[in-house]
């Protein structure tokens, strides 16, 4: 989906940046991160474990684990600025404006309670209605997210529903609000492949039916590929490339998302081997200087090793690499 950046969009993070104060210094988990998501987007953001994904997802919601902390940069939900706002106000619009769904159904679910009593609460705690409307707004969610029997299931426990469908009661309740932004971290892991389909068809529908925004936050570059608009390819705390979906993927322009895109199997053509990208993701307490990816890089040189390259324009995407400077020679290019 193209943004119309006339108007202002959804969601907008400017130069976020996540600190942990540790006993041996401070350590950068996210740095320098900026991206937008419109109303009725979807910005799938992928890279492998401790990219600092996650990390950014919860840091726009206000649930960064002590002691980490946004220590720079802004978070603006509809141009309204919400990172520095207390803990209070800023779970009444957790709740209200913003919906989170997450890798595990039954830590968002209470086994205590049946799922009913769980929707008709969060409703009734962000809604004008009374308990009968609430629950008729619950079933008609449960309905929504193609629960069978919406009726008689909504008095059942979370033990009795099976991974997938806790993970759609599990997105009823990021609904139930009508939010304007829903954040979905690893939504479909713990899922098999049939039902992971499933998961996605409904995210994809119900961001488009309801108009909200949607950061997707993933490893799986398949989920990015059938659910995304544009994608954002993250690496060591930073953003390596960000771009519509099918350019990054037919025409990454990162020597990283290259790699990724490598390393993924073609149904239309056999290959001996696939593509793999050598070494590890750094620590925290060892990120390179210049670009952090320069050691894993196969078309690393000497200015990558000394500065660090900010996203510059490479077409329809952006990427943050030296190879697509303006002064950059078609012999160093090489």
């Amino acid at each position: 989906m193209t943004s119309t950046r006339a108007n202002r969009p959804l969601l907008e993070v400017r130069n976020l940046r996540v600190e942990f104060p540790t006993r041996r210094g401070t350590l950068v988990a996210v740095d320098d991160v900026s991206f937008h998501i419109d109303a009725g987007e979807v910005l799938g953001v992928v890279g492998e474990s401790g990219a600092g994904k996650s990390l950014t997802g919860a840091a726009i919601i206000g649930l960064l684990e002590p002691p980490g902390r946004i220590a720079g940069g802004e978070v603006r939900l509809e141009d309204k600025r919400i990172d520095n706002l207390s803990a209070e106000h800023l779970r009444r619009i957790r709740g209200r404006q913003i919906g989170a769904v997450f890798q595990d159904p039954l830590t968002s679910l209470d086994p205590l309670f049946t799922v009913g009593q769980q929707l008709v609460e969060t409703i009734m705690t962000h809604l004008d209605l009374s308990e009968a409307q609430a629950r008729s707004r619950a079933i008609e969610l449960l309905r929504e997210v193609g629960i069978p029997g919406a009726e008689r299931r909504i008095d059942h426990y979370p033990h009795q529903f099976s991974g997938g469908m806790r993970q759609r009661v599990v997105i009823a309740l990021a609904l139930c609000a009508q939010p304007r932004l829903i954040i979905a971290d690893e939504p479909t892991t713990a899922l098999d492949v049939s039902i992971q389909a499933q998961i996605i068809t409904l995210l994809k529908r119900l961001c488009r039916e309801h108009g909200a925004a949607v950061m997707l936050v993933t490893h799986d570059m398949g989920v990015i590929a059938e659910t995304a608009d544009r994608v954002a390819v993250m690496y060591a705390g930073r953003i390596a490339e960000i771009g519509p979906v099918g350019e990054v993927i037919r025409k990454p322009r990162h020597p990283y998302t290259i790699g990724l895109m490598g390393s993924i199997p073609k149904l239309d053509r056999a290959v001996a081997r696939l593509v793999q990208i050598e070494g590890a993701m750094p620590r925290l307490t060892a990120i390179p200087t210049g670009c952090a990816f320069n050691p894993r890089c196969p078309k690393v040189f000497e200015r990558c090793r000394h500065e660090r390259p900010d996203l510059m324009p490479v077409e329809t995407n952006h990427a943050a690499c030296w190879l697509h400077a303006p002064t950059l020679t078609e012999a160093t290019r090489g």
